[in-house]
């Protein structure tokens, strides 16, 4: 999917695009990926859901997601913060941990955009990948309705703040 105004640094090749109005303002929509107990609400698409998550919202702080299946798949994923600049952007990654620590892996890193969009919020999420294949793996895996659907479910979870 191409964009209008995609980040200078975009390589179609390597990153996906989400983009989304929603109808929350933007304060509310920062509360639902800072707060934990708020994200599991809207973080994960049905039949999966978001069975725990731990957030310390600032550079180097935990942002970990463990994500249950409808067969009983268990899914963590240990991450953390890069960048926040409250109510307009945070960026995460799984190749971190906690204050930095490499995983030894990784799999993506995204950064959320959020700007106000009359009384809502214009919504971005763009996810990069080391490789051409995790990112086709990414796409395969169903990342536009995936996150699509966590997007339609983060509005509605806002809208309820």
């Amino acid at each position: 999917m191409t964009s209008p105004n995609l980040p200078t640094d975009f390589r179609p090749d390597l990153d996906l695009v989400l983009d989304r109005t929603l109808t929350a303002p933007p304060a509310k929509v920062w509360r639902c990926w800072t707060d934990a107990d708020v994200l599991c609400r809207w973080f994960t698409p049905p039949p999966w859901r978001c069975a725990e998550a731990v957030i310390d919202p600032r550079p180097g702080g935990r942002f970990f997601t463990r994500m249950q299946g409808p067969d009983g798949e268990d899914m963590p994923s240990e991450g953390c913060f890069l960048t926040l600049e409250e109510g307009r952007s945070l960026s995460f990654t799984d190749a971190l941990s906690e204050n930095f620590r490499p995983t030894g892996g990784g799999f993506m890193t995204a950064t959320v955009t959020l700007s106000p969009s009359g009384t809502g919020t214009a919504y971005r999420v763009v996810v990069r990948h080391a490789t051409s294949e995790a990112r086709a793996q990414h796409q395969a895996m169903g990342f536009e309705d995936g996150w699509g659907t966590a997007a339609a479910q983060l509005d509605v979870t806002a809208q309820g703040l």
